[in-house]
């Protein structure tokens, strides 16, 4: 299976998001370190590994509830500051 390595504003231009909001309320909140990013050889640049963006993009689009949900069950319907 091939992986789609994109930098920030490959991904940005894919999933209509500006940059800024992928960086601050996206990263490490919705898109997880080693499943959906990584940081090749150590270093502080990332690559967004699209497949199981895209994966994780249409599963939960399917779910019916807008919040996040959350480890007690409940869900979280915060907001992000930019």
């Amino acid at each position: 299976m091939s992986t789609s390595y994109l930098t920030t504003s490959e991904l940005a231009e894919r999933i209509k998001y500006d940059i800024r909001t992928i960086r601050e309320c996206l990263k490490d909140d919705v898109l997880i370190e080693g499943i959906h990013y990584i940081r090749p050889f150590g270093g502080r640049k990332i690559l967004y590994l699209w497949e199981p963006i895209e994966r994780d993009m249409q599963l939960h689009s399917k779910e019916e509830s807008l919040g996040v949900p959350m480890a007690g069950g409940g869900a979280c319907h915060g907001y992000c500051r930019t």
